[in-house]
């Protein structure tokens, strides 16, 4: 099952982030990628909470996630209208109570990065490994 894609909108709030997650969740189950689910899961939740975070003053209303199976990866993008900011990883000192988000993203990915978008925004990418499930596969004949 390589070369699907899945594309939805979600509006720039706080509510959108459990729905984001929800919304990997079940594309990943009907894809029948169980083995990434939670790390992707994990990855979305932290970048669409950059977005709410920070891109709420940008100019747009929505924020994007892509969700992308080719040849053993899974591809994960979520895109926003806020241009002034790229995201970068960085350390938060262990006082810090928050700026841990791309450390996960860094740790469970196999590769991630930031492209500007056309117009405004930019989008943020990452990779997943998901192999194709033995029990996906299709015997010849």
């Amino acid at each position: 099952m390589s070369g699907r894609t899945n594309i939805a909108r979600f509006r720039i709030s706080k509510a959108s982030v459990p729905k984001a997650r929800e919304h990997v969740r079940l594309v990943l189950r009907e894809w029948k990628l169980g083995q990434v689910s939670d790390d992707a899961v994990l990855i979305a939740s932290e970048l669409a909470t950059n977005v709410v975070t920070h891109a709420a003053r940008g100019i747009g209303d929505y924020f994007g996630l892509v969700l992308r199976r080719r040849d053993g990866v899974l591809v994960l993008e979520v895109s926003d209208s806020f241009q002034w900011e790229m995201p970068e990883l960085r350390k938060p000192d262990p006082e810090e109570v928050s700026g841990r988000g791309l450390l996960l993203v860094d740790a469970l990915s196999q590769a991630w990065g930031v492209r500007p978008r056309a117009g405004a925004g930019k989008t943020v990418w990452v990779h997943l490994a998901a192999p194709c499930d033995a029990r996906t596969r299709r015997s010849p004949g």
